[in-house]
């Protein structure tokens, strides 16, 4: 590490800790020359593999930006966006690959935008998996339909059934 200041290469690290809840490792140095001390922040760079071969750093907003245009006209907020965003950077980064392809990005939108918004999700899904005809929505819809069944049985088989609650007998004035 460069010292900011001088330009010497020999820093020592004073003091290291995790920020950024776990995304990156903040360092106070100091330099064995001019004695100046500086902050650096370390976080593992992501690079997308894309379909042509070529590699790009990987940029949250370009992400956003396409998910972005699936949900044009919901009721989606642009901080809804921004913690989908984080989401998706969160579990590319708990991947621990520095490298990952359009696909892996892909495959991770569409869990969250589905939780968000599911015409959203559809939208995007549609381009993402390359629908070819009314059959891909009609088979992805069916997905939709199935997993809120199953949700709905998962919810009748955690309540318990109803039982008559016993009726308490009504009292009555014996007249005084």
């Amino acid at each position: 590490m460069h010292c900011p200041f001088c330009r010497n290469t020999d820093t020592r690290v004073l003091d290291s800790r995790v920020a950024d809840e776990g995304g990156s490792i903040r360092r106070r140095r100091a330099c064995s020359q001019c004695e100046k001390r500086f902050t650096t922040i370390e976080q593992m760079q992501l690079m997308v593999v894309k379909r042509s071969g070529a590699t790009e750093p990987f940029v949250r907003e370009k992400a956003i930006a396409g998910v972005a245009k699936a949900c044009k006209g919901r009721p989606v907020s642009t901080d809804d966006l921004a913690c989908l965003g984080q989401q998706v950077e969160d579990a590319l980064r708990a991947s621990g690959q520095a490298e990952i392809n359009t696909q892996d990005i892909g495959m991770a939108i569409l869990e969250p935008l589905r939780d968000l918004d599911e015409v959203a999700y559809l939208r995007f899904a549609s381009v993402y998996k390359s629908f070819d005809s009314a059959d891909d929505f009609v088979a992805e819809i069916a997905g939709l339909m199935a997993d809120h069944a199953d949700i709905g049985q998962m919810l009748d088989a955690s309540t318990p059934p109803s039982s008559p609650q016993p009726t308490s007998p009504q009292s009555s004035d014996h007249g005084s």
